[in-house]
């Protein structure tokens, strides 16, 4: 499974919240979409999204829930029985936020439930300390995706490279996710270390897309 990332792209069709993209058929049909353009896996959240996604394709699929809770900042699959609805519905790695937070459940424990579920465990990092206790945990695979989401300032625009490459100097296959949003950023995370490059928004939010062609054409406008 991790082989078959090597080197290659994954897609992350995760449409934006509530938007006119946000239905299991719309996503399952840029999951294909996205196989069709080369991706050699996916990355898909929301239960529903992946039964939808896992009927069409045999593709290695990264599964993950997103959750908005009260008394923790953490998101990403923050609870076992997340990962066992995760692995129910087909998913072939799960990640997890890894990060350094105030949690419901540990990131030993939540990496203890996908070897449980015989799944692979992507931890999705923030720090190089995160991909540290990460993988003395357990994990398969280390993410740069939660780079820059963590503190109280804007995400950087650039993605973080640094952190890829420290990631890879673990030993284990490094994810380069976040903030991938032009073909040679995810050529240089190749370059950095990466085993594979996760592309979001760039590829499947029409919304955020449209946004950054729709600011600059407006800066432009207001220069003409």
């Amino acid at each position: 499974m991790i082989d078959q990332l090597r080197g290659r792209l994954v897609v992350s069709c995760q449409p934006v919240k509530g938007g006119a993209m946000d239905r299991p058929e719309i996503v399952a049909a840029m999951a294909k979409a996205a196989l069709d353009g080369g991706a050699a896996g996916l990355r898909i959240e929301g239960i529903a999204n992946l039964h939808a996604v896992r009927a069409l394709t045999n593709a290695p699929i990264i599964g993950l829930v997103k959750r908005d809770l009260a008394d923790s900042p953490v998101r990403i699959t923050p609870f076992a029985q997340d990962v066992a609805d995760l692995a129910a519905a087909g998913a072939d790695i799960i990640a997890i936020d890894a990060t350094h937070r105030d949690r419901p459940e540990s990131v030993a424990a939540l990496i203890e439930a996908v070897h449980a579920a015989k799944r692979l465990a992507m931890a999705d990092c923030a720090t190089p300390e995160d991909g540290q206790a990460a993988a003395a945990a357990g994990a398969a695979l280390l993410g740069s995706t939660m780079s820059g989401y963590t503190g109280n300032e804007s995400p950087p625009e650039r993605p973080d490279l640094d952190l890829v490459a420290v990631l890879a100097a673990t030993g284990l296959p490094a994810i380069a996710e976040g903030r991938y949003h032009r073909p040679e950023q995810a050529a240089q995370a190749i370059g950095a270390g990466a085993h594979a490059v996760v592309v979001g928004s760039a590829i499947t939010r029409i919304e955020h897309v449209t946004g950054w062609f729709a600011d600059a054409v407006s800066r432009a406008g207001m220069r003409a």
